[in-house]
């Protein structure tokens, strides 16, 4: 490995311990240590890459970094870079989950968290607002975020989250593309492996048919399902972090019972104090799935690691399968304006998790009161998320 690279990974993984606030954040620090300090891509490819992990589902952070990666070293410093990224922020997960289920009947757990939770509320509210104040442009952008808001809290299934993104994104790509570029779409896509795409497919219709057909009571049943819960919405999730809390919410907590709302919160509220992707979160929710239905410490580690693996691997494997070709694809605009009605219908889900978080408060006036404290110092000051989550644990000590 030349020396090039061996600096490109030692910066890797000082930003994997640094890289707090988010995607916004994340991309900042890229453009000032990656390309003004040390130039290892362009200021133009970084934006590019950025642009092209937001019309990708998946971990948009992750992507781009991978995407950088590869185009300083080619495939193996991707993955090593990657791996770099993922597993630090992902074992502390992993190992909070272990602790939380070991630690959570003890009454003063609970007492110290008990802050944290409503605070992780006001985080989703105001990732929400944020979200509906850039996509909801339009008329039909509004529409698509109120239906798909009314759609998920009538249907309360898993299997809605597809096909509203599928609606989404060709009610946007139908009405804001005009009738071109037919030529330049079949030049495009006869240059698609398709064994790569068949794979790709297969991978989660293997798992699907293996969740359904294994016999529930089997220890090995909730591993795979699990797997295909998770690669199934590292499918769906445009937009990043933002979208994976409602997505994962309605899912785990509202629909499948994996988790309770107060187990969910005190990991989402973990991951915000955490530097490194916000897709680590799933390591949490795996490992305490895996513990709530008796797997022990070996089955949290196991669902953990599943956990990352599949919500990950989607995302993963796009990047590096579209990057050499993207110069073709960004000239899509077809596939560009589908983003719009897909970024809307994940204001509806996130809109929707809100409403459903937010029910477990009942009278609890403290519990919105500090949501709304939350939201407000996201919303007025430059507090970062992690200082308010580290508050709120200091004010459970205290109080």
């Amino acid at each position: 490995m030349t020396k090039r690279k061996l600096l490109f990974l030692r910066d890797v993984f000082i930003y994997t311990f640094t890289a707090f606030g988010g995607p916004q954040a994340h991309i900042a620090i890229l453009m000032r240590e990656f390309v003004e300090k040390r130039r290892y891509i362009t200021e133009s490819e970084l934006m590019e890459l950025n642009a092209l992990s937001q019309l990708l589902p998946g971990p948009s952070s992750t992507q781009t970094l991978v995407g950088i990666a590869w185009k300083v070293g080619g495939l193996r410093l991707a993955i090593i870079t990657f791996l770099i990224w993922v597993l630090p922020s992902a074992t502390i997960m992993c190992i909070a989950a272990v602790s939380y289920k070991m630690f959570a009947d003890r009454s003063k757990f609970t007492e110290i968290l008990r802050f944290v939770q409503p605070i992780a509320v006001g985080i989703v509210a105001y990732a929400t607002y944020t979200f509906a104040n850039k996509f909801l442009k339009t008329r039909v952008s509004t529409m698509l975020a109120i239906g798909s808001l009314i759609a998920t809290l009538i249907l309360r299934n898993a299997y809605a989250f597809p096909l509203l993104v599928l609606m989404g994104g060709i009610i946007s790509s139908a009405l804001e593309t005009q009738p071109q570029e037919n030529e330049l779409r079949v030049k495009l896509f006869a240059n698609v492996n398709q064994k790569k795409v068949t794979y790709f497919i297969g991978i989660l219709l293997l798992f699907a048919a293996m969740g359904a057909l294994v016999n529930q009571t089997s220890p090995f049943s909730l591993p795979i399902r699990l797997f295909e819960n998770f690669y199934r919405n590292g499918i769906l999730i445009f937009g990043g972090g933002q979208v994976l809390v409602p997505l994962m919410y309605t899912e785990f907590v509202e629909v499948k019972h994996y988790l309770t709302n107060s187990e969910f919160l005190s990991g989402y509220a973990l991951q915000q104090a955490l530097p490194g992707p916000t897709f680590s979160f799933t390591s949490f929710l795996g490992g305490i799935a895996m513990a709530n239905k008796g797997g022990g410490i070996i089955g949290q580690i196991i669902g953990s690691v599943v956990a990352v693996i599949g919500i990950n691997a989607p995302g993963l494997i796009l990047i590096l399968f579209i990057v050499p070709f993207w110069n073709d694809l960004k000239k899509i605009t077809r596939i560009k304006n589908s983003l719009s009605g897909i970024n809307a219908v994940a204001v509806g889900f996130m809109a929707t998790a809100l409403i459903l978080l937010v029910r477990p408060f009942g009278l609890d006036w403290m519990a919105y009161l500090i949501m709304a404290a939350a939201f407000l110092l996201l919303y007025f000051t430059k507090i970062k998320t992690p200082m308010i989550i580290i508050i709120g644990i200091v004010l459970g000590l205290m109080f």
